[in-house]
């Protein structure tokens, strides 16, 4: 049966965190929760299905990163409006209002996408995310507007942001009909900044709209320096620059991040014996252009 609202969330070797956020869900006949399960070591997704049958599992045969995950589950949805949320967040019932999310991206034809304010779920919950700032075009560096600050109202009025923030989202349908999916090229890191370009240059704008929260732990998954991460940021600041700036800026671009960034980062971690992590940002930029 066709509903309202699709949330959407990929698990992959996160069972604690992912029962948590279904457990923190109020269920109504409205919404529908889909989780992805992207080839967890354990058959986490029939555990999840056991425990909540509610919930629609989506099993997928390998691990195909964030946006791969999330494309499955656009596919098994049915609402008319996709909310998109990492397994690792919480919701908290005087928060969580979707449909003030809705009433935001139906105020205007030109918005596709709402992003609610987000807070970090620990201590007092300071803000992560009241929208973002512009990257550069050079540097690509932004910040995330609020980052960090107790959050005594100071950012609560709604505005565009130029980017969602992928650790909650929600998109109306016909937008991802005209945009397209998620690029799964990242797998990890910087989709959904891609993604926001894709849906801006379809014509759609991207909304901060703070009358609904949510509460993010931060993904443990890939751990917070890991090889891993290094790599894919590496990897995939290049190849956001590839696919959204202009050549003549991009060769800029290419110079600042290799011949700068990633040069120090090497020596950097060279420097204080982490090997790993050096060698991670080599490979990073040399899959990059081998792309």
């Amino acid at each position: 049966m066709k509903k309202r609202i699709s949330i959407i969330t990929v698990n992959y070797n996160g069972l604690t965190d992912t029962c948590a956020l279904i457990d923190s869900i109020p269920f109504d006949e409205q919404m529908e929760v889909i989780v992805v399960d992207n080839a967890s070591q354990k058959d986490e997704g029939a555990i999840i299905k056991e425990r909540y049958p509610q919930v629609k599992v989506i099993k997928s045969a390998k691990n195909l990163g964030f946006a791969g995950g999330n494309n499955l589950g656009i596919k098994a949805s049915t609402g008319d409006y996709l909310f998109f949320i990492n397994n690792d967040t919480e919701l908290h019932r005087e928060d969580w209002n979707p449909e003030a999310l809705i009433k935001r991206i139906d105020s205007s034809e030109r918005i596709g996408v709402v992003c609610p304010k987000i807070r970090f779920a620990w201590d007092s919950h300071p803000i992560q995310f009241a929208g973002y700032t512009p990257l550069s075009s050079i540097t690509l560096r932004n910040h995330s507007i609020g980052f960090g600050e107790e959050d005594r109202g100071q950012h609560d009025l709604a505005h565009p942001t130029p980017y969602a923030h992928g650790a909650a989202m929600m998109v109306k349908r016909d937008v991802i009909e005209k945009a397209g999916m998620m690029p799964e090229c990242f797998f990890l890191y910087y989709e959904e900044l891609d993604w926001s370009l894709m849906i801006s240059r379809a014509g759609y704008e991207i909304w901060y709209e703070p009358a609904c929260t949510i509460y993010h732990k931060e993904s443990q998954a890939t751990g917070q320096n890991s090889p891993l991460k290094t790599f894919y940021l590496m990897r995939n600041r290049l190849l956001l620059a590839k696919r959204n700036i202009p050549i003549m800026t991009r060769l800029l671009t290419y110079s600042y991040l290799i011949g700068i960034v990633g040069t120090k980062d090497i020596i950097t971690n060279i420097i204080k014996g982490c090997p790993q992590q050096a060698e991670a940002t080599l490979r990073g930029i040399i899959d990059f252009l081998k792309l």
